[in-house]
């Protein structure tokens, strides 16, 4: 285990940081990793031990003689809660200090109702999710919501909803009730973040994570780390235009995105238009199952849209993945195989020599999973440990 300088490794949150990671789980091992004093080392573990970030363990390993202290991350020592929010569903859950699910509900919104309406239907969810746990073992909020997010502020700059939400500062509204670190991003940031994290930290550090749903967006995972531009705009790839788009005003003012030709809208509308009496995409499935022609062609079309606008990313980018998740992408296998046939036969042969393109893993359940990261990214880091002396 190498040994670091004292002076580079010297507070209390670098010491959990080491411990969360595994690298020194005994005073010995903080020791001989940074350098620092016994008292030294004794005076932060003291410090995390009263801030209940970490436990002690004394079944650690024995050689010989009385076996060592262990000392273990605390994740019930705290709670954090979380919400994902798309056009039609909010994903709402309470997580521990690691990150787990501890309670969730699923539920219908309206989200173009806006801020004044679906926050407080969110925070009223979240006390009730509490379920008697006292105010003070929360420790942050993530929320991700469909609009663009100006990340440092935690601030909606543009939205793919009602201009109701465009420029809110959400951070200071949650604070009123829930007075702890409020992190506000994309929705499909924190998906990207989430699928990431659980499916592919330290396997594919390069990801681009595409959401096919009610409107279509994306996330960019490069080395490692959610990318989000310079105004949080980066991931836009539902206002790329596509050829033979066949002239749909998008309503970004712009003609032929693919949100507007190849989205879940867009598939209800087509279909509408070909006299088929479809009200949502659980009534697009029953077409698909019962071999409908016109309905697969539809989707087919779709899926030659939104691949040739993800072979682009993939040039550009070069990820090890694609993940393809939302309502349309994780229920119809046709939309997959299209973009994956369209990416290989237009994207270059190095950028996809051995690219996987995948349906999402986690589903639903991403959302929550990459909100309740960002929140334990900031609230655990070394910086935000110490400032809590």
């Amino acid at each position: 285990m190498p040994r670091r300088p004292a002076a580079a490794l010297a507070t209390s949150g670098e010491v959990l940081r080491l411990i969360r990671a595994g690298e020194a789980v005994t005073r010995a091992d903080i020791g001989r990793v940074t350098g620092l004093s016994r008292p030294a080392v004794s005076l932060r573990v003291t410090e995390l031990l009263d801030r209940g970030l970490v436990v002690e363990d004394s079944e650690g390993p024995s050689t010989g003689g009385r076996p060592p202290t262990r000392l273990v991350f605390n994740a019930s020592g705290g709670i954090v809660l979380v919400a994902s929010l798309g056009a039609s569903r909010a994903q709402i859950a309470v997580c521990d200090l690691a990150g787990r699910e501890l309670a969730r509900e699923s539920l219908a919104v309206d989200v173009e109702e806006g801020p004044d309406v679906v926050l407080p239907l969110v925070m009223d969810t979240w006390s009730r999710l509490l379920a008697g746990r006292p105010l003070s073992q929360v420790r942050g909020v993530g929320l991700g919501v469909p609009a663009t997010v100006e990340f440092a502020a935690g601030r909606t700059e543009s939205a793919r909803i009602m201009a109701s939400w465009t420029g809110v500062a959400v951070p200071p509204i949650i604070a009123e009730r829930f007075p702890v670190p409020v992190f506000l991003d994309n929705d499909v940031n924190v998906i990207a973040i989430g699928e990431h994290r659980a499916v592919y930290a330290g396997e594919a550090d390069d990801l681009l994570f595409i959401k096919v749903s009610t409107r279509i967006g994306s996330g960019v995972i490069a080395g490692g780390e959610i990318l989000r531009g310079a105004l949080g705009a980066a991931g836009e790839i539902g206002h790329i235009p596509v050829r033979d788009g066949g002239g749909v005003l998008c309503r970004c003012g712009n003609i032929d995105c693919v949100d507007s030709v190849a989205s879940g809208t867009a598939i209800l509308r087509d279909l509408r238009a070909r006299g088929h009496e479809v009200k949502t995409l659980a009534d697009v499935v029953s077409l698909v199952r019962a071999g409908d022609a016109e309905t697969m062609t539809v989707v087919r079309n779709a899926a030659r849209m939104l691949g040739e606008v993800v072979a682009s990313a993939v040039n550009l980018l070069n990820p090890a993945v694609v993940v393809l998740g939302g309502d349309v992408a994780e229920t119809f296998q046709p939309m997959v195989s299209g973009v994956r046939e369209v990416v290989h036969r237009r994207s270059t042969a190095l950028s996809t020599r051995n690219l996987r393109i995948e349906r999402s893993r986690l589903g639903p359940g991403a959302g929550i999973v990459g909100c309740a990261h960002m929140v334990l990214d900031h609230i655990l880091s070394p910086e935000a440990v110490d400032s809590l002396a």
